[in-house]
């Protein structure tokens, strides 16, 4: 378990990042990078079935060690990083036994890592981290993920007292920009359920999800010159505020928790004659999912009228849906992450997750797919951390999976 440190070292200098700009598949070529280097790995570990797609998909076997029937289990972690933040020349800085101070990240930016701003640094007193450099990312989300898989399968190999029945393994792509799950080959990997290995603080467990749509919204308007303007300019800028405006302040992002729901406004561009507007749609309850869709439409009507012309038009796209319904069914493989974490030291930490997983769309395709820890904290930016400690419990967790599955 000691040796996931520098794989994760090691994963994190690929510069993974997705592109949801991008038409390709993968979004970018340089997720193959580091799919050929993790190809190369399973093949000195001797794994079976190892498959890297034209798609940059990478599967591979753990054969069983055992005679006893038992389900076939997989485990999942993508390869990219999210777009929000640069993942080039990412530069890691190893705290060894923190100390619960402010970490400097970057001294000429001024960036700094503060329990005063982030208390759950505090947890990790006596522990090493690794953080940034206060330039990039990190890529624990999900480069952590990988190497706790990439740990567990060596530790079954060289342990084999340990019995387990058959593993199998996936890395994706593009999982950042909700792709990740577009070409996966259920088939091909053949398993009875799985479990992505890409959540937060050690005890993460989740087996629900937001209900997510896209909601992107047109609004044209009419340019004359402000001196003659009255009773002719459509300022399409003020009418995308109206619009806006007839959304509540307490369904944003920065206002909810837990299982509440929320509108997003993620872009907006415009000049007088048109305007543009990109939200996401959030909510884990359907019936409120669909009514807030119905909102979105109700809002477009009103002001349509009120202005009496055409002037929005929006366009509503699903985008996945709240596993819990697939998983519900068959809460034994979430009662066997409960059991691995508890066997690890780890109290089960079950919550909704507040945005969605390759699980997600993988549940609904017929492959029962929980979410567990990594350990990472602050996804995405460049205050992300991770407790070595935490990693090396991902992977134990993994391990202990397999046993249990074996021994039930």
């Amino acid at each position: 378990m000691k040796q996931i440190k520098n794989k994760f070292l090691k994963y994190i200098k690929f510069d993974t990042q997705s592109n949801p700009e991008s038409n390709t598949i993968p979004s970018t070529v340089k997720q193959f990078e580091l799919a050929k280097e993790l190809q190369t790995e399973l093949e000195q570990l001797e794994l079976k079935n190892i498959k890297l797609t034209d798609k940059c998909y990478l599967y591979a076997t753990l054969p069983a060690n055992t005679d006893k029937e038992v389900p076939t289990i997989g485990f999942i972690a993508h390869l990219d990083t999210s777009p929000d933040t640069t993942a080039e020349n990412v530069n890691p800085q190893i705290i060894e036994n923190y100390n619960g101070k402010d970490i400097i990240l970057n001294e000429e930016d001024e960036v700094v890592l503060s329990p005063v701003d982030f208390p759950e640094l505090k947890k990790y007193i006596g522990q090493d981290l690794v953080t940034t450099d206060g330039k990039t990312l990190l890529g624990a989300d999900d480069k952590a993920g990988i190497a706790a898989i990439m740990t567990a399968l060596e530790y079954l190999i060289n342990n084999p007292e340990i019995k387990h029945g058959t593993v199998k393994i996936a890395f994706t792509p593009d999982e950042e920009i909700g792709r990740g799950a577009d070409h996966f080959d259920l088939d091909f990997f053949n398993a009875d359920f799985a479990y992505t290995i890409d959540g937060g603080k050690t005890g993460e467990l989740e087996y629900e999800n937001f209900n997510a749509a896209s909601l992107n919204v047109t609004v044209k308007g009419r340019n004359v010159h402000p001196g003659t303007a009255k009773n002719q300019m459509i300022n399409s800028i003020n009418v995308a505020h109206e619009f806006h405006a007839m959304f509540p302040n307490i369904k944003r992002p920065e206002h909810t928790e837990g299982y509440e729901g929320f509108y997003h406004l993620t872009d907006i561009t415009g000049k007088i004659d048109e305007t543009k507007m990109s939200y996401i749609i959030r909510d884990h309850d359907e019936k409120k999912f669909e009514e807030m869709k119905e909102h979105a439409n109700h809002v477009a009507d009103l002001l349509n009228k009120s202005h009496h012309k055409e002037l929005i038009t929006i366009e509503i796209k699903d985008s996945y849906y709240n596993m819990r319904e697939k998983i519900e069914p068959v809460m034994h493989i979430v009662e066997t992450a409960k059991q691995a974490m508890i066997d690890a030291g780890i109290k089960p930490i079950i919550k909704p997750i507040r945005g969605g997983t390759d699980g997600s769309r993988l549940s609904y395709m017929g492959l029962p797919c929980p979410n567990i820890f990594t350990g990472g904290h602050n996804f995405h930016g460049k205050y992300e951390f991770i407790p070595v400690k935490s990693m090396e419990k991902a992977a134990e967790v993994i391990v202990n999976i397999a046993k249990i599955v074996h021994d039930e």
